[in-house]
């Protein structure tokens, strides 16, 4: 499996995965003419040069390279929230108190707001259940970082993810369904539709702008916020691991939790480093057979995938691949490459100055990711 940007041949496969990730998975919808639309921009913000971050969308899919099957995507938009307002819900707690009477209460409250603006968004990532193998899901979330750490000047200070929240196996979520009953009557379905197109206009015109009283939901609704769709799991403990944080902002329509991180802070940023390609067949006894990401230095041809089959000698700079993985990444003699352990604990180890290593990492469970 390799990971590349996306394709205008890839416009089939996109289709596939926007209708199989169902309701709530807003950043790709079954709408071929959008679709084409979001590829030609990440066509050119992989092409474009770029100084400072602005509307920059790149998209990644994962492909199977035996059959040319997309197994999923991945995504990063440079700046969110600017050209488009971000809306999320505030949920923190208010405090009412009488002197007079003595009386004390704490309420739980969700204040609409448009907090995230201008940061960087992770986004897209999905693995297609077919396609479940290990270490694909860690491939499509940390290959993000390998590529932020490359261009840092591509992306902003800060970086967040809008986790998917809780909805059944109909798509219906039981934070929209109490929302819906008070405020705008439409389905979960068509909104989240609205919301993917960029129609937003309806969240000022509509949704509450007041504090809701979480007290006042039912138990259902109140249940869910804050929590993550059950497929959406995995990737949250991945990005938690990552050293992202819920800071109290969950979204408008299914409370699924926003996390963010400072870009510098990001295990996977802080543990990318580069490397001077030499091709050959690293010998059995200087691999430790343990997988690595492994990136070309490139933004437009861009390709990534996991391997084995590295050997590095921290003292030279340098990295030992077969010829068949540089063919894949399309990598030349002397050229620039970029490894990721997949275990950022790893990378910090000590090792024997004497010997080469392998960049090591563990295994990760072969389950459906949705963000």
């Amino acid at each position: 499996m390799i990971i590349r940007p996306v394709a205008p041949s890839d416009l089939e496969g996109l289709y596939q995965i926007a209708e199989e990730s169902g309701p709530g998975f807003t950043s790709l919808m079954p709408d071929r003419d959008a679709l084409a639309r979001k590829v030609e921009h990440a066509r050119a913000s992989f092409s474009r040069p770029v100084g400072l971050p602005s509307d920059e969308h790149y998209l990644f899919v994962l492909e199977d390279t035996e059959t040319g099957a997309l197994m999923g995507t991945t995504g990063i938009d440079a700046v969110a929230g600017q050209v488009r307002p971000l809306y999320h819900f505030r949920h923190s707690r208010q405090l009412h108190h009488s002197h007079f009477l003595g009386l004390r209460r704490q309420f739980h409250t969700l204040t609409r707001c448009n907090h995230y603006r201008g940061c960087t968004e992770i986004c897209s990532l999905y693995l297609r259940p077919a396609f479940r193998r290990a270490n694909a899901g860690k491939l499509l979330s940390k290959v993000r970082f390998l590529f932020m750490a490359q261009y840092p000047e591509r992306f902003t200070p800060t970086v967040i993810a809008e986790m998917r929240g809780v909805s059944d196996h109909l798509g219906r979520s039981p934070f929209w369904n109490w929302l819906r009953r008070h405020f705008v009557d439409l389905e979960f379905a068509s909104v989240t539709q609205l919301v993917g197109a960029g129609h937003t206009e309806f969240i000022e015109e509509l949704m509450p702008a007041g504090p809701l009283y979480t007290h006042l939901m039912d138990d259902a609704a109140r249940a869910v916020i804050g929590q993550v769709h059950p497929d959406t799991r995995p990737a949250l403990a991945m990005l938690e691991k990552e050293g992202f944080r819920h800071r109290g902002f969950v979204d408008l329509f299914d409370a699924g939790p926003t996390v963010e991180c400072p870009l510098k802070d990001i295990a996977s940023v802080r543990a990318a480093r580069p490397y001077q390609l030499m091709t050959g067949t690293a010998r059995p006894e200087h691999r430790s057979g343990q997988p690595v990401i492994i990136a070309n230095g490139r933004t437009e041809g861009f390709r990534a995938t996991i391997t084995d089959q590295c050997r590095v000698c921290p003292e030279e700079h340098t990295v030992t691949v077969p010829d068949a993985l540089a063919r894949r990444l399309d990598l030349s003699e002397q050229a620039e490459v970029w490894l990721l352990p997949l275990t950022p604990d790893q990378a910090r180890r000590p090792q024997p100055a004497t010997q080469s290593h392998s960049l090591s990492a563990e295994g990760y469970g072969a389950r459906p990711y949705a963000l």
